[in-house]
């Protein structure tokens, strides 16, 4: 059962969003309305996943983003926000946030994101993914890289899926792999590289141009 914690100052949203998750049969660890809080908490309870709406009455989210990557044991971090502005995207995930979602999907949309994000996928609402891709290709801008650690020929096919923001589920079809398989390349992909989660991983692969055919 994934550990959950919800972040929103919205009593009746927050309220109808751990309901939600609780029907699923996710384990809602807890519920709380503030940023610092939600830091401190998180802290004592080890959510797996934690969804963060950005606007809170005394941190932004990408400032309690920043703090939850802090922690010995970080969590993924799912943004559900009503904003779709780019500077909001791209402040979050670079504050080490896995996905962004907006308020308008679906209940869906939003449960099978949340599985999503705790099996390590970069979950993105759709558009929002080649804006941040986008914005990725613009820091990089194609430098000259020195040579990385050497990837396996099915390491390196896996990383050039991910680059081109295929899920898991997807990148196993694929490949005629079973998720588990898929899971244990990219983390030793991840080992290997020395890098934290799948956007880093993402923005590794994009700098090396393995997004391009």
């Amino acid at each position: 059962m994934v550990r959950v914690m919800v972040v929103d100052d919205h009593p009746m949203w927050r309220d109808g969003v751990a309901r939600d998750l609780a029907e699923a049969g996710y384990e809602v660890v807890a519920a709380v309305g503030e940023g610092r809080q939600a830091v401190r908490v998180a802290g004592a309870v080890r959510p797996e996943v934690v969804v963060l709406d950005l606007q809170l009455p005394d941190l932004s989210g990408a400032e309690v983003a920043r703090g939850l990557a802090g922690l010995a044991e970080p969590p993924r971090v799912l943004v559900l926000s009503a904003s779709a502005e780019q500077e909001d995207v791209l402040e979050a995930v670079k504050a080490g946030a896995s996905g962004y979602l907006v308020k308008s999907a679906s209940r869906a949309e939003f449960l099978e994101a949340v599985q999503r994000t705790a099996e390590g996928d970069a979950v993105f609402t759709p558009g929002l993914a080649g804006l941040v891709l986008g914005e990725y290709r613009r820091l990089a801008g194609r430098p000259a890289q020195e040579e990385g650690p050497r990837l396996t020929e099915r390491e390196t096919e896996v990383l050039r899926l991910v680059a081109k923001g295929l899920s898991y589920k997807q990148i196993a079809d694929r490949l005629v792999l079973s998720h588990r398989t898929v899971q244990n390349h990219v983390q030793n992909t991840l080992n290997k590289l020395q890098l934290h989660n799948r956007v880093e991983l993402v923005r590794y692969a994009i700098e090396r141009g393995l997004d391009e055919d």
